[in-house]
């Protein structure tokens, strides 16, 4: 079976590198991105199956990232988790407008992450 591919994209290069460690132990290709053009030039070029996604970025938020690569035939398909530290319900809310999949907040635990990851891609 061929490896999965999970984009990573936040400002926080610590959170980038602890969730890439993290996910390769279990078997994934991962890729990060640290803004949001950068995510959405990545997501194009690599074709994730899978993005986490911080809201609180320079260049772009992750709000117009989302919108952006939902409304793009190429990008419109890749599951987006919103990994964020904005936990209010009208973040959450505009999280699902943009087109978000799931919303996760920060502080958030790798295990959980994993096995959401484990139960999305089995599905």
């Amino acid at each position: 079976m061929e490896k999965k591919k999970i984009l990573i994209v936040d400002d926080e290069p610590y959170v980038v590198r602890s969730l890439m460690f993290v996910l390769k132990k279990e078997g994934y290709k991962t890729i990060g991105a640290y803004n949001g053009e950068e995510a959405i030039q990545k997501a194009i070029e690599e074709r994730p199956d899978l993005i986490f996604l911080d809201i609180m970025m320079p260049r772009m938020n992750g709000y117009e990232v989302c919108e952006k690569l939902k409304k793009n035939e190429e990008t419109k398909n890749i599951y987006v988790i919103i990994l964020t530290a904005k936990g209010q319900k009208e973040d959450k809310m505009k999280g699902v407008e943009v087109g978000a999949n799931e919303y996760i907040t920060k502080p958030f635990s790798p295990a959980k992450v994993v096995q959401r990851m484990k139960e999305i891609f089995e599905s």
